[in-house]
């Protein structure tokens, strides 16, 4: 099964698309999230030039219960197809990502290393923060008819009054499928040649250091920058940081793009 296309989207949960110059940035949201998490990243980006593609994943963006008819091989697919529609018409490609975002980066990265220029991470999922998944992903159809879904950490935003435009509730069968992500993300952390810039929230309560920890141990053949960040929550593309973010990127698409530009300012 997948899930319905008649659902109607949160609002601010639609994709986000823009033509711009020949430098393009995929830009993918975490699990349980959507597009509004990223908009003003992308927003920023194309107003710097760039063309954009922050494509809504399967299952995101209407209720939760949509989302268990999915699984992270069908996040990575929709990613990369948004990857290979941007290639077709950009000269060079950098992908980034936030939370399980940041895992898909990392993953099509590793599988695409001809398209992708670069990477911009924040606060990336790649490893269990909640050690049940691994031993309910055998039985998750199961589990799920049991527990559909457990409460959600949702929000987890310093700034006040502001909101991701995700679930609240996470969707039991979906998440069991985030082990087989992270596990090979991990096997192919020696795989990845393009640079990486990773910024980490260090009051995060959603995605625990481990994550970066590994990718810095494993992550051996390329250059991998970290900076953090001191006055945000897990959501950080939405927070007090994300103007050091938003900057930072564009600075890092400049630095690694052939052109030295990456878009005229």
């Amino acid at each position: 099964m997948r899930p319905s296309n008649d659902l109607p989207l949160i609002p601010g949960a639609e994709p986000f698309s823009h033509h711009g110059s020949e430098v393009g940035v995929l830009l993918c949201h975490g699990f349980t999230g959507s597009p509004y998490s990223m908009r003003p990243w992308g927003e920023y980006l194309a107003a710097a030039g760039l063309s954009v593609e922050a494509p809504l994943l399967p299952g995101h963006g209407t209720v939760w219960r949509d989302m268990n008819l999915t699984t992270s091989d069908d996040w990575l697919a929709e990613a990369e197809r948004a990857l290979l529609e941007l290639a077709s018409r950009c000269a060079e490609v950098f992908v980034m990502g936030l939370s399980m975002g940041g895992a898909l980066t990392l993953r099509l990265a590793q599988r695409r290393p001809d398209l992708v220029h670069g990477a911009v991470l924040v606060n990336p999922s790649l490893t269990v923060e909640d050690r049940r998944l691994p031993l309910i992903a055998p039985f998750r159809r199961a589990v799920s008819r049991i527990m559909p879904s457990t409460p959600g950490l949702a929000c987890d935003i310093s700034k006040d009054d502001t909101t991701e435009g995700g679930y609240d509730r996470v969707p039991t069968a979906a998440a069991a499928t985030l082990p087989k992500l992270w596990r090979e993300v991990q096997e192919g952390m020696s795989g990845l040649r393009a640079p990486i810039l990773a910024y980490r929230s260090t009051q995060d309560h959603v995605v625990g250091p481990r994550s970066l920890r590994i990718l810095a141990r494993r992550a051996v053949n390329t250059r991998l920058m970290v900076h953090l960040l001191h006055d945000s929550y897990h959501v950080a593309t939405l927070d007090h940081d994300a103007a050091t973010i938003f900057d930072g990127s564009l600075a890092f698409v400049r630095e690694h793009s052939r052109s030295g530009e990456g878009a005229d300012r």
